[in-house]
């Protein structure tokens, strides 16, 4: 078995844990926690034995912490299957809204704050501008997704937004599609975010504690096409669910220090970083949510208060554009009824069987 986050996290927690005591988050600390127990002893499990080779088998629980890279693996799939009554016959845009990178450590000690006022901010930017009858002309849809990290574990807070190419009449309610390959101009776009940003925060006392030169410089927003409504939802799944960084980026734990690969994002080109463990812990921990904090959320025509509009959007559309319904409506295959398969014996094939159950320790690292 390759190296995992949890090797580091047991290795190297209980110091970094003492040393930053008075400093590390509940937050911080409950992930570490559970992403050190996941699937040991300490979380419980069952002990199946062969009944032919008498062969032992242990099978511990999972953690199911949002932030442990081996309890995420399935659920972007599940969180597809769950989004198909949002799929519209129409092309797709991926909005994205970075913030300058000056802004990092006041975001960082306000997460819960400023995570909130970028996805207020960034949706209510797109809608004005998209009320605009020069562009949709009418109130649109979208899926947001909030991201943390740089592909080195640089901290980097953005957000992704999934947006239909079209809006909703104001009065009518009927469709009015998007340009062809365009959505909203990313230019004007940047400025008002920036502007609506800093009017919120020229609300709050931490308003003042932010460099002058972040109001004249550009912010980052991209926009891209991504297909149809499945093709969307297929490259969004992995954002939804994707952690800081996998078990299978990671490299080689020496001396003291951590090497994991990473891509640069503008080339793709292949690379490594090593930092010290300690290190290594503080940039994952920085990218640990707020307890509760809700990073996938729905505004337009795909907040929940909306949902009966957009059923009637769908079958306006489906009537519409009926070529679309192929890709757009097409729904996955149902899952296998059969049962899941027993486990097996490692040795000799036969159905294993269980022969007890560990009951969870509860005790908690130092």
């Amino acid at each position: 078995m390759g190296l995992e986050l949890a090797d580091i996290f047991r290795q190297y927690g209980p110091a970094y844990r003492r040393k930053f005591a008075d400093q590390i988050l509940p937050s911080h600390r409950q992930a570490m926690r559970a992403i050190e127990q996941c699937r040991t002893e300490a979380l419980g499990g069952q002990v199946y034995a062969c009944p032919e080779c008498g062969e032992v088998q242990y099978s511990y629980h999972s953690c199911r912490n949002r932030h442990c890279p081996k309890c995420q693996n399935d659920k972007a799939q599940e969180w597809r299957e769950a989004q198909q009554d949002l799929l519209l016959p129409v092309p797709y845009f991926m909005l994205t809204f970075t913030l300058p990178a000056a802004l990092n450590g006041i975001v960082r000690s306000n997460q819960s704050l400023l995570y909130n006022l970028l996805f207020r901010v960034s949706a209510a930017a797109t809608q004005r501008l998209a009320k605009d009858l020069r562009f949709v002309g009418g109130q649109i849809g979208l899926v947001g997704i909030l991201h943390t990290w740089g592909r080195n574990l640089a901290y980097h807070p953005h957000i992704h937004y999934l947006v239909p190419a079209g809006g909703l009449a104001p009065i009518t309610h009927t469709w009015l599609p998007a340009r062809q390959n365009f959505l909203l101009p990313v230019k004007a776009l940047s400025k008002i975010f920036r502007s609506k940003f800093r009017q919120a925060l020229q609300k709050m006392a931490l308003f003042t504690q932010i460099p002058a030169r972040v109001w004249q410089q550009d912010w980052v927003v991209h926009c891209k096409a991504v297909g149809n409504g499945r093709t969307a939802l297929k490259y969004l799944a992995p954002y939804v669910f994707r952690v800081a960084i996998s078990n299978r980026r990671l490299v080689k734990l020496e001396n003291d220090q951590v090497t994991f690969r990473y891509r640069v994002t503008d080339t793709g080109e292949p690379k490594l970083c090593t930092l010290s463990a300690e290190a290594f812990i503080h940039r994952f921990l920085q990218h640990v949510l707020p307890k509760g904090f809700v990073k996938v959320r729905y505004f337009g025509f795909f907040a929940s208060g909306c949902r009966k509009r957009l059923a009637a959007l769908r079958q306006q559309l489906e009537q519409k554009y009926p070529e679309n319904l192929g890709e757009a409506e097409a729904t996955p295959e149902p899952a296998d009824s059969t049962p899941s398969p027993k486990l097996c014996c490692p040795s000799c094939g036969q159905p294993m069987l269980i022969q007890r159950t560990i009951q969870p320790t509860g005790r908690c690292p130092p």
